[in-house]
């Protein structure tokens, strides 16, 4: 199960993901994420990837779209900075 929390404040709009990002919830991010850009008006969309406890190949496939179109990140702990930096040398790679 997937839970993505949007948190507004004047500067910036958080998605708060927590659980485990697999198969079909993977493309409810990305849902999510192209309603959350439609009315940001300047703010910054970060997506906090913080609370995820499992990545399956499908979630890091949608994290790494949203990585190619701009996102930026938040995280903590060893388990997500792995995943977001194998994602960032990917990109640099693919460049």
């Amino acid at each position: 199960m997937l839970k993505i929390s949007i948190l507004d404040t004047p500067s910036q709009r958080r998605l708060l993901l927590e659980g485990k990002l697999i198969g079909p919830w993977a493309a409810e991010l990305a849902r999510v994420w192209r309603q959350a850009t439609a009315d940001l008006n300047g703010r910054a969309l970060i997506i906090d990837v913080k609370g995820l406890t499992a990545i399956t190949e499908d979630g890091e496939n949608v994290l790494l779209d949203l990585m190619k179109e701009g996102a930026s990140f938040r995280s903590s702990g060893v388990f997500t900075k792995q995943v977001l930096k194998r994602m960032a040398r990917k990109i640099r790679r693919d460049l």
